[in-house]
C-alpha cells in the first residue's frame, strides 16, 4: 500500500496542471460548505438569543409563537394587552428582579415604534448576553421634558438617512394596513441612534410609554376625537402613567424560579395572562422559519457535487491517455485491484488537499470577515474549533470524493492488458 501511495502521488503530481484547477474546485466547495455551516449554526444562535438576559415574557393569553412574534420580533399585533397592574403584580412577585413593559402597535415610515421605559436600555441584552449601545447620542429621558424624544435601531437611521436632532412623526397602526393616521401634532426628536446588534432593535423607533399616552390623548377607538385637539406642549399636563401594555420583559433573581414565575403568571385570576421562556419559543419558531437555511445548506451541497463530477470526469478523461502506463503496472505484476487501489488513491489524495484548502479558507474567511458581519449585520461569526456538523461536511466531502474516484478505477480494472498494451486509437 505504502508503494501504490507512492505512485499515486508521484502521478498526481505529474499532471499537476490539471489536477490543480480540480483541487482549486473542490476547495472552493469545501469551503463554501463549511462556511455556510458556520453562519448557519450563527444566525440560528443569534436568531435563538434576539433577547438572551431575559427569562420570560409575559403578555395576554395567546400561543407563545404568536406573543414572541409581536414582543420580540415585531410582527402582527397583539389579540388584547395586558393591564399595568398585571404587570405590577408581576413585578411583585418575590423572585423577579425587574420588568421591563412593551407598547407597541405605532409605526413610522413602516418601522414599528416601541414605548418602553429608559430601563430597556439597562436590561435588554442579545447574543451572548451583550447589551445594548448607543452608537450616537443618548437614550431618552423618560421625563415630561423630554417627553417627545426618540431613539432609533440603526436600520432606521440608515435606511432613512437619520441623525441627531431629526424631527419626526409617528403613526398611529401600521402604515401597512391603509388605516393608519399620522399623529403629526407631536413630533419627536432624535436625541440617539442605537448600534448595530442584527435582532429587531435595529429597525425599532423606541420612545417612552408617556409619549405613547401623550400622542393618544385626544384619540380613541383608533381614531382622532373629532372635536379634540390636545396640543403638544398641553399633554404635559396629564396623567400619563400607561393603564395598559402590549407585553412585558421578565428577569428573574434566580432562574431556578422561572416555573413558579410562569405558574403564577398562568394562575393570575384578574386577567388572562401567559409567561413564555423566550429560548423555547424561539426554538419552536425557528423550526417554521428555518426551512430558507436548510435549502441553502443543500444548494451548497449540490456545489460540492459537481466539484466531484468534475474530478471522475478530468479522471476518466485522462484514463485513455493513461492505458499504457496502467498497462505496463499490470506487465509488471500490478493486478486489476492494485490499479483500482491506485486510481482510488489519486482521487483520495486530490480530494483529501482540496477539502483540507477549503477547510482553511473557510477558517480564514471567518475569521476576517467576523467584524464587518458583525457590524453590518449583528451576526457574531463565532472563529472556534469545527463543530459537529462542520467535521461530518468534512467527512462527507472526503468520502464522497473516494467513492467518486472509483468509477474511474472501475473502469480501469476492467482494462484488459492487452488494451492497455495495444490501445485503439
Amino acid at each position: 500500500m505504502k508503494a501504490l501511495l507512492g505512485i499515486a502521488a508521484a502521478s498526481a503530481w505529474n499532471r499537476r496542471g490539471t489536477l490543480a484547477l480540480v483541487v482549486l474546485s473542490i476547495a472552493l466547495a469545501t469551503a463554501l460548505l463549511l462556511a455556510l455551516e458556520r453562519l448557519r449554526t450563527d444566525i440560528r444562535s443569534s436568531f435563538s438569543q434576539a433577547v438572551s438576559g431575559t427569562d420570560l415574557v409575559i403578555g395576554a393569553r395567546t400561543g407563545p409563537v404568536q406573543l414572541m412574534l409581536y414582543a420580540v420580533f415585531r410582527v402582527g399585533g397583539a389579540t388584547n394587552q395586558i393591564s399595568m397592574d398585571g404587570v405590577r403584580a408581576v413585578a411583585a412577585h418575590r423572585a423577579v428582579a425587574w420588568v421591563v413593559p412593551l407598547a407597541l402597535g405605532d409605526s413610522h415610515r413602516g418601522f414599528p415604534v416601541l414605548g418602553t421605559s429608559t430601563e430597556y436600555f439597562q436590561r435588554f441584552l442579545y447574543g451572548e448576553r451583550q447589551p445594548l449601545v448607543l452608537a450616537q447620542g443618548r437614550a431618552f429621558a423618560g421625563t415630561l421634558d423630554g417627553l417627545y424624544e426618540a431613539v432609533l435601531g440603526a436600520e432606521v437611521a440608515d435606511a432613512l438617512g437619520y441623525g441627531l436632532g431629526q424631527r419626526i412623526t409617528l403613526t398611529h397602526g401600521l402604515e401597512a394596513s391603509g388605516l393608519a393616521a399620522e399623529h403629526a401634532d407631536k413630533p419627536f426628536t432624535v436625541v440617539g441612534v442605537l448600534a448595530r446588534t442584527g435582532t429587531p432593535v435595529d429597525r425599532t423607533v423606541h420612545v417612552s410609554l408617556q409619549a405613547i399616552e401623550a400622542i393618544h390623548l385626544d384619540w380613541a377607538g383608533g381614531a382622532p376625537i373629532p372635536g379634540l385637539a390636545i396640543p403638544a406642549e398641553a399633554a404635559r399636563k396629564f396623567d400619563l402613567e400607561p393603564k395598559a401594555v402590549t407585553a412585558a420583559l421578565v428577569g428573574l433573581k434566580n432562574r431556578v424560579a422561572v416555573f413558579n414565575v410562569q405558574r403564577f403568571v398562568a394562575d393570575y385570576e384578574a386577567e388572562p395572562l401567559l409567561a413564555v421562556l423566550p429560548g423555547v419559543a424561539l426554538d419552536e419558531l425557528w423550526q417554521a422559519v428555518g426551512l430558507g437555511e436548510r435549502a441553502l445548506l443543500a444548494l451548497s451541497g449540490l456545489v460540492a457535487l459537481v466539484s466531484l463530477a468534475g474530478l471522475v470526469a478530468v479522471v476518466l478523461a485522462g484514463l485513455n491517455e493513461r492505458r499504457r502506463e496502467l498497462a505496463v503496472l499490470r506487465a509488471v505484476g500490478a493486478g486489476p485491484r492494485h490499479v483500482l487501489a491506485l486510481l482510488a488513491l489519486e482521487g483520495a489524495l486530490v480530494t483529501g488537499a482540496g477539502a483540507l484548502l477549503g477547510a482553511a479558507a473557510a477558517a480564514a474567511a471567518v475569521v476576517a470577515t467576523q467584524p464587518w458581519v458583525q457590524q453590518s449585520f449583528g451576526i457574531t461569526l463565532q472563529p472556534g474549533a469545527p463543530t459537529a456538523a462542520q467535521w461530518a461536511l468534512f467527512g462527507a466531502v472526503l468520502a464522497a470524493g473516494m467513492l467518486a474516484s472509483l468509477v474511474p478505477g472501475w473502469r480501469a480494472y476492467r482494462l484488459s492488458l492487452a488494451d492497455g498494451l495495444s490501445p485503439r486509437l
